[in-house]
Parts: structure tokens; C-alpha cells; sequence
């Protein structure tokens, strides 16, 4: 009887444990197809990303914020051209971390497509074109409004420290969009980019 019971106990723990996996951001199979493609790190990154994002479920938009962009801040940076042979390409979250290289569209895109897993409104979200006057190049950051009448907090892949639009003045806007906002325009990037989103491109 207690071996019977032990083995239903055990059963319904493995019955949770898949329901949880199947809530996980990067499915089993992405994860499988990463390791095929890449490596053993490469699945890592990915194992790590969900058990992360997981734990940051139940936490406040800040907090949620803080350990996002802190984890993807840690890949690595390198130019579209080296990496895709083109001027301008925006790759997709799985991407990204598969290479653990990335330029600047990629760390934003990756950054908001976790946070919204993680529940945060993306109306508060927007890509933000900027000219950094101290690289003295167009660049691109992720902007969160707690409100529509906030002054936004920047996420950016040059800085680990997120601070108000107002205190980054080596950083002069340009124009900023949101993705959710874009459904009824035409954005080239951002439409391809959904379509390869969609065929869970890596």
C-alpha cells in the first residue's frame, strides 16, 4: 500500500512538472532544435532563460524589468553584417540568444518579448530610436512608460543601469514605436520579424 502510494505521489509531481514546462517561454522542442543546430551551451542559455523568467512570474513590473534586462545584457554584441551578411536584420528572441551575439534591435526585441511573457502590458513598451552621442551612432533602446504620462525608463544594452529618459542625456531621441500599437500599419521589420517569430526561426 505505501509503495502504491508513493508511486501515485510521484506521479502527480510529474504531472505538475509537465504542466509547468508547457507555461515555459522556449518550448521543449525549440530547445531540442537549438541544441541540434548550436550546441550544449547554446540549450543552457535557453534552460536558464525559462527557470529565470519562471521565477520572475509572481514579482512587480520593476523588479521583472531589472532581472530582464540584466540577463540579456550579458550576450555578447556584434554587427548584423557579421553575423547575417546583411546591413540590417532584427533576429528573433531565439536568435539571439542561440548565437549569444546580437546588435542593438536585437537585445530590445528579445527584452520585449520576454517581459511581455512575463505579463507586463506592452502598451508601457516601445523601441526607441536614439542617436548616442557618445558612440556617435544611430541606436535603439527599450523604453517602459508605468504610465502614459511617465517619464520612461530606458533599457539599453550599453548601460546595465536603468534610469529615467531624463538622466541619459548621452542619448538624444529619435522617433519610438510600439509593436502591439503596429497591427493596423505596415513595418517591414517588424512584420518579418513576426513571421519568423511564427515559424520559430533560430
Amino acid at each position: 500500500m505505501l509503495k502504491y502510494y508513493s508511486m501515485k505521489f510521484i506521479l502527480i509531481l510529474l504531472t505538475i512538472s509537465t504542466m509547468i514546462n508547457a507555461n515555459d517561454y522556449i518550448s521543449k522542442s525549440t530547445i531540442d532544435k537549438v541544441e541540434h543546430k548550436y550546441n550544449s551551451k547554446a540549450k543552457k542559455r535557453f534552460i536558464t532563460l525559462n527557470n529565470n523568467l519562471r521565477d520572475e512570474l509572481p514579482k512587480d513590473e520593476l523588479i521583472k524589468i531589472k532581472k530582464v534586462n540584466d540577463y540579456f545584457n550579458k550576450v555578447g554584441y556584434s554587427t548584423d553584417i557579421s553575423l547575417y551578411n546583411q546591413k540590417d536584420y532584427w533576429a528573433t528572441p531565439n536568435e539571439f540568444l542561440a548565437k549569444n551575439l546580437g546588435d542593438c534591435e536585437d537585445y530590445v526585441i528579445a527584452k520585449y518579448f520576454a517581459l511581455r511573457y512575463l505579463g507586463l502590458n506592452t502598451s508601457k513598451l516601445y523601441f526607441t530610436y536614439v542617436r548616442s552621442t557618445k558612440f556617435n551612432t544611430p541606436h535603439m533602446v527599450l523604453t517602459y512608460f508605468e504610465t502614459p504620462d511617465s517619464i520612461p525608463l530606458v533599457l539599453d544594452n550599453n548601460k546595465f543601469e536603468i534610469l529615467p529618459a531624463t538622466k541619459r542625456e548621452d542619448l538624444k531621441p529619435i522617433y519610438y514605436f510600439n509593436g502591439e500599437l503596429m497591427k493596423k500599419k505596415k513595418h517591414k521589420k517588424w512584420d518579418q520579424l513576426l513571421e519568423n517569430i511564427k515559424r520559430d526561426k533560430i
